[in-house]
């Protein structure tokens, strides 16, 4: 299974999101091919209500903390909630890595 596929099952049974999208980012850094190491995750999800940035972060983390302890690098997060992502579909583009193209 990919390191995507493992993501997503892991944040669908930790969030149940309404929405999640799973980018795999490792080709805009300098890792090797396949490498699976830099992901973007969206994730719309009722768990998120009342809750600030910081606790929707920690939600995210702690349900991939095995993916982080066993070589996921980095991890872009956009959690909304479903109002949230109803009012503002929008993610934020990710910057160019700043040690170089992926190889």
């Amino acid at each position: 299974m990919s390191r995507a596929e493992v993501i997503r099952e892991k944040l669908t049974l930790a969030l149940s999101p309404q929405r999640l999208e799973i980018i795999d980012e490792s080709y805009m850094h300098s890792v090797p091919k396949g490498a699976e190491t830099h992901f973007k995750v969206v994730v719309v999800s009722p768990a998120f209500e009342a809750k600030n940035p910081v606790a929707r972060h920690r939600l995210v983390y702690a349900a991939l903390g095995d993916e982080l302890r066993q070589g996921l690098h980095a991890l872009t997060v956009t959690p909304k909630t479903p109002a949230e992502w109803e009012a503002s579909p929008e993610v934020i583009p990710s910057p160019a890595c700043a040690g170089g193209a992926g190889k």
